[in-house]
C-alpha cells in the first residue's frame, strides 16, 4: 500500500477538522461559523505543521471550468495563508465537495484526496478517510454517489447555469437526508456503526495506530485494540471539535469566545 511519511518537527503539531458544511443552512448563519473557524485556523497557525481537511468543508461545491461557489473567500484566503507559511495541508474530499478538481490544488496549493490515504506520523500508522461509502450497509447512499460520480451524469450538471444548478444543488444538499449525511446523533453500537465495523475489518490484517474519519458528525475516540484507536472528527455545526496529534491523538472542543 501506498503510504506517506511524516516526520514532526519538535514542537510542531498535526492537526485535524471535518463536516463544516459552510454554506449550510444559509448564508448568514454559515458566515458565524466561517468566522470562528478562521478563529482556530489563527490558532493552530503558531504550532500547526500539517493540516488535515476531512471532507464537507463546503455544503456543497462544484467546479466549472472558469466558475466556482460564491462566497467563502475569508476561509479560502485563511486557507492559503497557512500554505503560505509553510503549513502542509491536505483535503479529503467528502459527500458534498465530492465535485472537487483542482482549485484548491492550484489556486492555493492543497493536496487533494478523493480516497482514502495511509500516513505514517513520527512512527504511527495512520488511516485516513472522510468516511462515505466505507463498511457495509448505506447502499442507498452507496447507489446515489455512483450517479453523482458518473461522468455523464457531471457532463450533463456542468452545463446548467451556474446559478440554476447551485440553487437545484443547495435545496438538495439541505433536504435529502440520503445526501446531507444528516445522521442521527445517537451512536448506534459497535456492530451498526458502519465506519467502526470497516475499521475493525481492517484491523484482521494491517497494524493501524489510528483511524481518523468525518462524515458521522458524531465526536469519538474509541479504542478498537490495544493499540488501535477509531476517531470520528465530529463536526463545525453542533459540536466544533477538531483533532490534534503531537505524540498521542486528543480530541478537542473549540471553545474560543465569539
Amino acid at each position: 500500500m501506498l503510504k506517506t511519511t511524516i516526520n514532526l518537527e519538535p514542537g510542531k503539531k498535526v492537526y485535524f477538522a471535518s463536516d463544516q458544511h459552510f454554506g449550510a443552512p444559509n448564508p448568514k448563519e454559515s458566515k458565524v461559523r466561517e468566522e470562528k473557524f478562521i478563529r482556530w485556523m489563527n490558532e493552530i497557525k503558531e504550532d500547526a505543521q500539517v493540516l488535515f481537511l476531512m471532507g464537507d468543508l463546503f455544503d456543497f461545491w462544484h467546479e466549472w471550468n472558469h466558475v466556482i461557489p460564491k462566497g467563502y473567500v475569508r476561509v479560502l484566503g485563511k486557507i492559503a495563508e497557512l500554505k503560505d507559511c509553510g503549513i502542509q495541508v491536505y483535503f479529503f474530499v467528502g459527500n458534498h465537495d465530492l465535485w472537487m478538481k483542482d482549485y484548491l490544488e492550484e489556486e492555493i496549493g492543497c493536496t487533494v484526496f478523493y480516497k482514502k490515504q495511509y500516513f505514517e506520523i513520527s512512527g504511527k500508522q495512520f488511516l485516513l478517510a472522510h468516511g462515505d461509502g466505507l463498511g457495509p450497509g448505506d447502499k442507498g447512499y452507496k447507489r446515489m454517489k455512483k450517479v453523482f460520480t458518473n461522468p455523464v451524469a457531471q457532463w450533463f450538471f456542468k452545463w446548467l447555469h451556474p446559478d440554476i444548478a447551485m440553487k437545484i444543488a443547495l435545496y438538495m444538499s439541505q433536504k435529502n437526508k440520503m445526501i446531507s449525511g444528516d445522521e442521527d446523533k445517537a451512536f448506534l453500537g459497535e456492530d451498526k456503526e458502519f465506519l467502526i465495523i470497516y475499521s475493525k475489518k481492517k484491523l484482521e490484517t494491517e497494524k493501524i495506530d489510528y483511524f481518523i474519519y468525518g462524515h458521522r458528525h458524531l465526536p469519538m475516540v474509541l479504542d478498537l485494540a490495544e493499540n488501535s484507536k477509531y476517531i470520528n472528527l465530529g463536526d463545525w455545526i453542533s459540536y466544533f471539535t477538531y483533532g490534534v496529534f503531537e505524540y498521542d491523538f486528543q480530541l478537542k472542543i473549540f471553545e474560543k469566545q465569539e
